[in-house]
């Protein structure tokens, strides 16, 4: 039966041409509309280590007090150096890291090329199995690494390529401002979204990969300085790079491995009695005021998913409204032009759910048609919101196989739930009513 209630469908669409391509745009321009802003935001609002991000913690310390204050009486999201070194060497957690951004000058020794300027962070060897890093060659540093301030590092697959031609490049060694660095390992494909160790500094999007790391430890012995955000209460009361580590200046972030809710309960107890033994020893004048978020919750509270995005996603969803009550519209002006069609056949003992077959199997030959003309559209959209947002954010929308399949589900499901009234209305047609008048 199928079949037939396929062949009457398209006759009646082929019978009005131009109220069907009325149709279609209407469904696929809706449908493209959300989809397109969907995948800005699909990219944009997604759990960037779903398997692990409840287990990663940031710590916020309220090293400012009442005057360094959010409005909302949060505390600065990132970390001073000394609290930062304090909490590492207390280890408190299963794995631990402090990091910071750099940007070094690297080349390889010897070679004829000059040196090219690499995105990076100096980090300690726990940073790489906290967050599970994956590796191309080798692995991360040992423990010991961060103790002697070895001079080693971990690059990036794409770094690996343009220095050593993609080869395995472990125990090679590369040039970093000028000192030379034994390779230790070659990161595999890592470029997580939103980036959520590096929200300080990038906001929580990066379209730059992240080519090099170092050890905590040596990047501050050979004064390797801050290349990413720094907030101050007040000046560092001495200049340069050690002034800065002396200084209430936030400019390292901090994350920590905490596997139960016990292992949080008792860190956040550590992070208050760490507050208070500051306030003992004069450093604070002021009652605890930290934080401590899991990844998610972090991410949140920084407002990394854009405002506008949500707002756009919002307007969207309203366009396909408009353009499905419009497509009802249509729909039910189609629909009842035919009642006299519909009245012989409920006379000749057509029951209504053989109405309710034919017609909604015309909607959603119409809502594949305007999920066809979706995928372009889709497509299109995608490819151009770097026009409207920002190019970090705009890079992480992408068509794939799922979106297109989205795209089609949602025009047809809308289409049919659009004739659902239209369809009702026609099978409520008396035939008695239509053979007298005519």
């Amino acid at each position: 039966m199928f079949s037939y209630y396929l062949e009457l469908a398209l006759r009646s669409l082929k019978r009005s041409p131009g109220l069907t391509l009325l149709m279609v745009l209407a469904i696929g321009f809706g449908v493209s509309a959300s989809m397109t802003t969907y995948s800005v935001f699909r990219a944009v609002s997604g759990d960037p280590i779903p398997w692990k991000s409840s287990q990663l913690f940031v710590p916020q310390i309220d090293m400012w007090g009442p005057d360094g204050r959010s409005a909302d009486g949060e505390p600065p999201n990132a970390l001073d150096y000394v609290d930062a070194v304090a909490l590492m060497r207390d280890h408190r957690a299963n794995l631990q890291s402090a990091s910071y951004r750099i940007a070094p000058p690297v080349q390889v020794p010897g070679s004829r090329r000059h040196p090219i300027s690499v995105s990076g962070h100096a980090v300690y060897s726990e940073f790489f199995p906290m967050l599970d890093v994956p590796f191309q060659y080798g692995s991360g540093w040992a423990v010991d690494a961060d103790t002697n301030q070895a001079a080693v590092v971990v690059i990036s697959g794409k770094l690996n390529q343009e220095m050593f031609d993609g080869k395995n490049s472990v125990g090679k060694t590369l040039d970093i401002h000028g000192k030379d660095y034994q390779v230790v390992g070659v990161l595999a494909k890592w470029d997580p979204q939103p980036r959520f160790y590096d929200v300080v500094d990038t906001g929580g999007f990066d379209t730059n990969s992240d080519d090099v790391f170092i050890p905590f430890t040596r990047a501050i012995a050979v004064n390797l300085s801050n290349a990413g955000n720094t907030s101050c209460n007040s000046n560092p009361a001495e200049p340069g790079f050690v002034g800065m580590q002396r200084s209430t200046c936030t400019w390292i972030e901090y994350m920590a491995e905490l596997d139960s809710a016990a292992a949080v309960q008792k860190y956040r107890d550590y992070l208050n009695g760490y507050a208070l033994a500051q306030k003992n020893a004069g450093r604070f004048n002021w009652s605890p005021n930290n934080r401590l978020r899991d990844v998610p919750a972090f991410l949140d509270s920084q407002h990394v998913v854009p405002s506008d995005t949500k707002v756009s996603l919002m307007v969207a969803l309203g366009l396909l409204i408009v353009c499905l009550v419009n497509t009802v519209g249509l729909l039910l002006a189609k629909f009842l032009r035919r009642s006299s069609e519909i009245g012989v056949r409920r006379a000749l003992g057509a029951p209504q759910a053989a109405i309710y077959a034919q017609f909604l199997t015309e909607a959603g030959i119409v809502g594949l048609a305007g999920g066809v003309v979706g995928l372009v559209f889709t497509g299109v959209g995608v490819f151009s919101v770097g026009l409207v947002l920002p190019k970090d954010i705009a890079a992480l929308a992408h068509v794939n196989f799922s979106l297109l399949l989205l795209t089609l589900v949602i025009a047809v499901v809308s289409a049919v739930l659009a004739g659902l009234y239209p369809t009702f209305r026609a099978s409520r047609v008396q035939p008695a009513w239509q053979l007298k008048s005519n």
